[in-house]
């Protein structure tokens, strides 16, 4: 990871985070180390979690050897994973990484943010959440790792990639004449929809948001409700930030055989309690691929459990090394900019500073070698 590592050379100099608590909530695998070893020379005191299901063991163990405190393990249950995330919060730390706005939303809780200086959040899906149910508590600016340009332009092909390369692995399945549904338009979207149809594909596109849907036409998708394509597809895929975008009314319709795959930071997306529940046997076919029947002599596959098939599946990956080069650049210097200068920012979430994303785009392209 070129980026960091020159970043990580500078940071042993300058130390923008000395005297600084990092308190951390993101998936645990060997490219958030080095995330994690690049804020710890910056003189960052970091104590961490992962996110449910998508840890990494020998990651933990690594990176509490190098004297930081970490919680959490790949088979906590959502209650383990609750009470890690109470213990970062604990902590006290006075910056927050926090992937999905679960640290935020601990300290709103418990109204004790006084100490807070600021911080970062990974995902588009914290992004909403910090902009709707905790606006109202958010004292300090939290910088959206997702809202720059940089991070859109890199999604579209890091994720588009790591999703479709993650399905077929799992699965070992061929994807060319194969009926894909992709619900969400987004940038994720967008790339998982470019990568099926380049490998041969048949896509059809679910989007809520008219100008994306009519983006999608014109990309020369199927366009549709989730509803009609529940006959017609043969993989969902859902990459929307949004809760239950496959609930009860999809299951209850949903073509025999259809297998359901979940990209979004949440598993809420497929609402997997609804689907347990209108269930009349299941059976883990493998790792992350399980086997749901249903009413009516009908049954659906499930990958993941419903959670980030790139993350939380079997011999997970996540997105290219480059692209987190890209979007652990954006964490890292979003962070010192709020540890050395958090009273220029505003309150509440926010992009990142377009300073910020100027100086990584030109050092992308000279890493890049874009003017061979």
């Amino acid at each position: 990871m070129t980026l960091l590592a020159e970043v990580r050379e500078q940071f042993t100099i300058s130390r923008p985070f000395a005297g600084h608590r990092i308190g951390m909530s993101l998936h645990l695998e060997p490219k958030t180390a080095v995330l994690l070893e690049t804020l710890a020379a910056g003189g960052a005191e970091i104590v961490a979690t992962g996110n449910h299901g998508s840890t990494q063991d020998d990651i933990v163990a690594f990176l509490r050897e190098q004297g930081m405190t970490i919680f959490g393990t790949r088979d906590d249950t959502q209650q383990q994973h609750h009470e890690n995330l109470l213990s970062v919060v604990a902590a006290q730390p006075d910056i927050l990484l926090d992937n999905g706005a679960d640290l935020v939303a601990m300290i709103a809780e418990s109204g004790q943010s006084s100490h807070i200086i600021g911080g970062t959040e990974e995902t588009s899906s914290g992004g909403y959440r910090l902009r709707a149910e905790l606006a109202d508590y958010v004292a300090f600016p939290v910088i959206v790792i997702n809202d720059s340009p940089l991070t859109e332009m890199g999604d579209r092909h890091s994720v588009g990639q790591s999703v479709v390369e993650s399905f077929m692995r799992i699965t070992n399945l061929m994807v060319p004449g194969r009926r894909f549904v992709v619900a969400g338009y987004g940038w994720c979207g967008r790339g998982i929809a470019q990568y099926l149809r380049a490998l041969g594909g048949k896509v059809a596109v679910v989007e809520v948001d008219e100008i994306k849907a009519f983006e999608a036409a014109l990309d020369g998708y199927r366009v549709a409700n989730v509803l009609d394509l529940a006959e017609w597809g043969e993989v969902f895929i859902t990459a929307t930030g949004h809760p239950q975008v496959l609930g009860t009314d999809f299951f209850e319709v949903v073509a025999d055989g259809a297998m359901l795959v979940n990209c979004g930071h949440f598993s809420w997306e497929i609402d997997v309690l609804a689907l347990r529940d209108l269930a009349t046997d299941s059976t883990v076919i493998d790792t992350a691929i399980e086997r749901i029947d249903l009413p009516g002599d009908r049954h659906i596959t499930l990958l993941a459990d419903g959670r980030m098939v790139n993350l939380a599946g079997r011999e997970a990956k996540g997105n290219s090394i480059e692209s987190m080069d890209l979007g652990f650049l954006l964490q890292v210097l979003s962070l010192a900019r709020i540890a050395t200068a958090a009273e220029t920012l505003e309150s509440g979430a926010q992009p990142v500073p377009d300073t910020i994303n100027r100086e990584i785009a030109r050092r992308m392209l000279a890493t890049m070698g874009a003017d061979r």
